[in-house]
């Protein structure tokens, strides 16, 4: 993994995922010649691989893959599997005197201090009780929305509009807001329920728990057991594959895949101040973003960090929908 050491935004896509000009490998050239085993194994079997706490990472891709192309149990468009989370007051956002100690541990991926700031300071919310997706959205459930509304609001991700039917339970991404809301919208339709994107308090506080982790899994980095920049595919990878990643309510994927879109704008945290960082001055006001993804650096994986998106391939943002109780 190259060092960037400036702001990925001055880099190109490649440069800024720390990559070299030639060709790099993170997956076997055969997915299943080496796990020819599981070509017959069932599909229970399918789902312990993939959830499993010590099979490698080419191992669970591969029993992910095997469950996507046979329709993957664990997802129901119309009843997703849902993570229960307790109200009550939280405590959510980053120290000041953090700041700098994040900003070190992260400049060689070129992260600087506005961006840190920005999560800054720390603050008291109430939060009445909810659920969150345990999957964020995937392909598969996505296509439905589509098929069911007529909607053109096509993933960019999916080349030429073409549904990837080898990734149909990976995370979908390359949606606009709008699209996103518009899926909760007829989801609840379908379901009679009230699905929503999550506030950004919500999705943080699904993260970190009670204890306040720096990641969903913990207080130390760790590049193999999340899919970011650092050792992942570089692509998605299909959901719940991750299991010793996943935060403390059991839900996966926030410390990486693909970022996820919340329901609140950009604005200070009370008692804070406006950051008028690169992305503000691009785009003033802008959705909030959460979490990691297959094309970012683990800083992204931070339980608190807050971020948008420019119109560039690295910025891989899908969602995942919460619900009230």
């Amino acid at each position: 993994m190259m060092r960037i050491n400036v702001n990925p935004n001055y880099l190109n896509d490649r440069e800024a995922m720390g990559l070299p000009a030639g060709f790099v490998s993170r997956t076997p050239a055969t997915l299943l010649g080496e796990y020819r085993d599981l070509i017959t194994a069932s599909v229970e079997t399918w789902i312990a691989e993939a959830e499993s706490s010590c099979a490698p990472f080419s191992r669970r891709y591969a029993a992910g893959t095997l469950l996507g192309l046979i329709g993957d149990p664990r997802i129901s468009p119309l009843n997703p599997a849902m993570c229960s989370i307790p109200g009550g007051k939280v405590r959510l956002g980053l120290d000041p005197e953090n700041v700098a100690p994040v900003v070190a541990q992260w400049c060689h991926v070129g992260v600087v201090e506005a961006w840190i700031a920005k999560e800054c300071p720390t603050y008291i919310v109430a939060l009445k009780p909810y659920a969150l997706m345990r999957y964020p959205v995937t392909n598969y459930e996505y296509r439905l929305f589509l098929e069911k509304t007529g909607s053109t609001c096509l993933p960019t991700s999916w080349t030429f509009g073409v549904y990837p039917v080898e990734r149909a339970n990976h995370p979908v991404w390359s949606v606009p807001v709008e699209a996103a809301e518009c899926y909760a919208k007829w989801l609840n339709a379908e379901t009679g329920r009230e699905f929503r994107l999550p506030t950004e308090a919500e999705w943080e506080y699904a993260a970190t728990g009670e204890l306040g982790r720096q990641y969903p899994w913990g207080e130390l980095f760790d590049p193999e057991i999340t899919n970011t920049a650092e050792a992942g595919p570089l692509s998605t990878t299909p959901v719940g594959i991750y299991a010793m990643g996943h935060s403390p309510f059991g839900v996966d994927d926030m410390g990486g895949n693909v970022e996820e879109l919340v329901a609140d704008e950009y604005r200070p945290y009370p008692g804070g101040s406006l950051i008028m960082d690169d992305l503000a001055l691009a785009h003033g006001s802008y959705r909030i973003a959460r979490g990691g993804s297959f094309a970012r650096f683990g800083d992204l994986a931070r339980c608190t960090r807050r971020h948008g998106a420019y119109q560039r391939s690295i910025y891989a943002l899908g969602f995942r929908l919460a619900e009230s109780l």
